[in-house]
């Protein structure tokens, strides 16, 4: 089995890979999202990591679908104790306000339980910092929810170090539930937003993190080595501004380590994340087995030093 790790002061625990499911209900759909749930588990994944607005963006869509396939999955497995599953509020528009409104947060966690099939959220997140919203109306909620038993650990996602630091302080005076993970964008090809003052404080406030995007949306498994390659999936323009020299750069060293390792550019890059201080597990997605693969070695892989060296060098902005 996997090396499990401890995700902050949650009381939760993951091996070194989340499974994203932004793709379920959107790219990826039916037997084939419900072979990729599958394998991840088989493989000794334990956490899938949602959010109600996945997939608002996509025509004819409202918000939903990814919980929803996730709750058939569940159902059709007919047991829910050893998954995790984590989602999130803040982005979708609906009864109860917007943003994190009290109010917004108590409607959308209903919605969620019920797409979800489930009587409770492992990780319930605050998706964005919302701060129309006073700090101490948004913990409140999220408190309540914790003591109803609806919700287990709550997080935040997309926060800035001052405005996280100003949320445990609020939940520290308060006594109420408090952000025990952090969910930042994170990758070798986007440092500077989490490197310093939130990885700091991470650390020495016990916050597990599950940073997203850990392929730099697919950049780092090499499947985009010039502009031809931009049109190979929808993807494809989103990382037109890593085709140069500092990500080719990225690009061959993550080549040679996987070679060294016998690993693939995609395992080494998340077994680089996951090597991070205060780096819990990187979150990553697939739309098919083929493509999960190369990810489930982040489980295992350890990079040794002077690996690990080559590709901070490499990666340096």
């Amino acid at each position: 089995m996997p090396e499990l790790r401890r995700l902050g002061s949650s009381g939760l625990v993951t091996p070194r890979l989340v499974l994203g499911g932004n793709v379920f209900g959107n790219s990826t759909q039916g037997g084939e999202a419900f072979a990729v749930l599958d394998r991840f588990v088989a493989a000794g994944g334990t956490m899938i990591d949602t959010a109600d607005v996945y997939s608002a963006w996509v025509p004819g869509h409202v918000g939903g679908e990814s919980e929803t396939l996730l709750g058939e999955w569940l159902r059709r497995r007919g047991h829910r104790h050893d998954v995790l599953i984590a989602t999130k509020v803040g982005k979708l528009p609906g009864a109860g306000g917007e943003g994190l409104q009290p109010g917004r947060i108590a409607a959308a966690v209903e919605a969620s339980l019920k797409r979800l099939g489930t009587d409770h959220i492992d990780l319930y997140y605050a998706h964005y910092d919302d701060r129309e919203t006073p700090l101490e109306a948004t913990l409140a909620a999220f408190d309540r929810l914790v003591r109803e038993g609806k919700v287990r650990a709550i997080g935040a996602s997309n926060y800035t170090a001052d405005r996280l630091a100003e949320a445990l302080a609020v939940s520290e005076r308060e006594g109420l539930a408090r952000y025990s993970v952090l969910q930042p964008e994170y990758n070798l090809m986007e440092r500077g937003g989490f490197e310093g003052a939130l990885q700091r404080l991470c650390i020495d406030r016990d916050l597990g993190v599950l940073p997203y995007f850990g392929l730099a949306s697919g950049f780092l498994t090499g499947k985009y080595r010039s502009e031809k390659d931009l049109a190979k999936s929808r993807r494809g323009p989103g990382v037109a501004r890593y085709l140069s020299p500092r990500g080719m750069r990225v690009l061959a060293t993550l080549d040679l380590v996987a070679a060294e390792t016998g690993s693939s550019p995609a395992g080494v890059a998340l077994a680089w994340l996951a090597a991070q201080p205060g780096v819990t597990a990187p979150i990553a997605s697939a739309n098919t087995l083929g493509q999960l693969e190369p990810l489930l070695a982040a489980m295992d892989l350890e990079l040794g030093p002077h690996q690990r060296a080559m590709l901070d060098e490499a990666s340096r902005e």
